[in-house]
């Protein structure tokens, strides 16, 4: 077992991609506690039965408190307005990193919602998925011989860098 490198994880966003990165620093104990947030409770309760998380919280402030990583894992429309409802109440110290797939836009909407790139963001982007999608159609080995590309800014914190690689 690894050292617990993430004492605190939140996952906005528990689908496939979510919940597999989830399972996944669970499995591996490189995690201790999961919290899980999203728009939709009936799947967060899934998550939590299905241990993909160990408790979550519909209101996203509440869901980030205490976290050291917060991945947002939500379709790239919605990312700006989830920064927007974390943003007063991100950790100093949290790790923020996402997993959409365009990182202009993604960029554009930290800078709209924290009025800077927060030296904590490390944008990212999983080339891993599958044709299903939902917490229950999360596995930890989805990510296992595939490529998760980071691209860190010129504002990025290397340790911030260096805990999400």
């Amino acid at each position: 077992m690894t050292e617990v490198m993430i004492p605190r994880l939140c996952v906005i966003g528990v689908g496939l991609i979510g919940g597999s990165l989830a399972r996944a620093l669970k499995r591996s104990g490189a995690v201790g506690e999961v919290v899980g947030s999203g728009r939709c409770e009936n799947n967060l309760r899934k998550a939590l039965e299905l241990g993909v998380v160990d408790r979550y919280e519909t209101r996203l402030a509440a869901a980030v408190t205490g976290a050291d990583v917060v991945l947002v894992a939500v379709p790239l429309g919605a990312i700006g307005a989830i920064f927007q409802s974390i943003a007063a109440a991100l950790p100093d110290q949290a790790v923020l990193t996402d997993v959409g797939s365009s990182k202009g836009s993604v960029i554009a909407d930290a800078i709209q919602a924290f009025g800077h790139l927060p030296p904590s963001f490390v944008p990212g982007h999983p080339i891993a998925g599958t044709e299903r999608s939902g917490v229950e159609a999360s596995f930890a080995e989805l990510f296992q011989k595939r490529r998760v590309i980071l691209t860190p800014l010129l504002e990025t914190d290397p340790a911030a860098h260096n805990l999400i690689r």
